[in-house]
């Protein structure tokens, strides 16, 4: 029974990747929308849009990178891994999915903007 189970699991997972869904946690860190507009006007990190189809970006936005093609897109990213990174979409799930694929990449320092920009344009 264990070991069906498993063959069970291990398929599932496999197939998740296949698709391109992130199966393990990575070590992102949320940032919450009043962090990022406190540091803002100071910043030291690469912001980085990946909502599809494109939005309006919040001010200071250094790219915009569909989140389904950061890998594609490594060009476009800092070279210095251990700089800070933080990602963004309308409200969640795909900044998420582009922290996984940036941590898997070797980076270091990833924000997920928690809430997304609709989360930051509900703000004072």
């Amino acid at each position: 029974m264990l070991n069906r189970s498993l063959i069970y699991l291990s398929g599932l997972i496999i197939a998740f990747q296949l698709i391109g869904i992130p199966v393990f946690a990575g070590d992102y860190k949320m940032l919450k929308a009043a962090e990022l507009k406190s540091v803002l006007n100071e910043k030291d990190f690469f912001l980085m849009d990946v909502h599809i189809p494109e939005q309006t970006h919040i001010t200071g936005t250094n790219a915009f990178i569909d989140y389904r093609k950061i890998r594609q897109n490594a060009d476009k990213l800092p070279t210095d891994k251990n700089g800070k990174i933080v990602v963004y979409c309308r409200s969640g799930g795909m900044s998420r999915s582009a922290a996984y694929d940036l941590i898997d990449m070797g980076y270091t320092y990833v924000y997920d903007l928690e809430g997304g920009i609709k989360a930051f344009n509900k703000l004072p």
